[in-house]
This record gives structure tokens, C-alpha cells and sequence, in this order.
């Protein structure tokens, strides 16, 4: 007996990097547990934030290839900009000075096609949790060691994604 075996090749991964820059993105932030002295492993079965304080539509959201001289530096390596439809996806999200301001932040997580609730113009980029209808898909969650938001400081997070 032999076994079929199947795969998803970079032409699918392209297709799936394809579908999802062209929905909405935003990252939400949280406070997490603050009990946590280290940040632990997220699960794979989380759906939302333990306490969502913000979120914030992406800013940028493009295609990248890996590159030694990129400019867009992850703990995974350096990327660089293309205008040609690739299976890493990138994501930046800019904070305003004046968002979340003097909250500790333990977790981040991008959500595709939040939905807004009602009265809420779609021209609003920083949504508080009563503003949001449907938290929609999470992509990707992250727990980190805790951030204070400073009113000094203004907050970008930048993510690749690789299909």
C-alpha cells in the first residue's frame, strides 16, 4: 500500500499571501495576565486576547523577500519591500503617542476583518473594544515581556508573516 502525499506548494502559499493582504488588518494589544513574570508560549487555540486594551489598523501591509541588507529587521531576519506578489507578507501597525498611554502591554495579536461596531467611521484607525462589532480572525498572537506605553515613545510593531 502506498501513501499520497500532499503539499502546499509556494504558488499556494502566494495564493493564501495574496488573500489575506487583501483584508482588513489590525493589531490588538492587551494587557495578558499580570501575573506572568516571563511571557509563556501562546496557545494554538486562542481566539482573542485575555485583555484586550486597543487595537489599530496596519499602516502598511505588503509583500517582502528575504534579504541580508533589508531594512525591515524580525527576530526571523531581514526583508525587504517588492512590488511582486511573494508568500511573505508584511505587516506594520504605528501607535499613536497618545494611545494607550501608561498601559502595560503583555500581548499583541493581528486580526483580520474586524468588524467596526455601529456609528464607528471606517476612517478610525484606533478602536477601544466597545468599537468593535466582531473581533474577527486572529493571524497571529504573541505574548511579550511587558511594554509600558510612555508618552515619550511612539509604538511600531512589525510583523512577516511567511505562507
Amino acid at each position: 500500500m502506498s501513501l499520497v502525499t500532499a503539499i502546499l506548494p509556494t504558488t499556494g502559499r502566494v495564493a493564501i499571501s495574496q488573500s489575506v493582504r487583501n483584508l482588513s488588518a489590525h493589531l490588538a494589544i492587551g494587557r495578558g495576565n499580570g501575573l506572568w513574570t516571563t511571557p509563556p508560549i501562546p496557545s494554538v487555540g486562542a481566539t482573542g486576547l485575555i485583555d484586550e486594551i486597543a487595537r489599530r489598523r496596519a499602516t502598511e501591509v505588503g509583500y517582502v523577500i528575504p534579504s541580508p541588507t533589508g531594512d525591515i529587521i524580525t527576530p526571523n531576519g531581514a526583508y525587504v519591500r517588492t512590488a511582486t506578489v511573494t508568500r511573505f507578507l508584511y505587516f506594520r501597525f504605528a501607535f499613536e503617542i497618545s494611545e494607550a498611554l501608561g498601559q502595560t502591554i503583555r500581548e499583541q495579536a493581528i486580526f483580520l476583518n474586524t468588524t467596526l461596531a455601529i456609528g464607528v467611521s471606517e476612517a478610525t484607525f484606533y478602536l477601544l473594544p466597545a468599537q468593535v462589532a466582531s473581533q474577527g480572525l486572529m493571524l497571529v498572537l504573541q505574548n511579550s515581556a511587558p511594554i509600558v506605553r510612555s508618552p515619550t515613545t511612539r509604538n511600531f510593531y512589525e510583523h512577516v508573516i511567511s505562507f
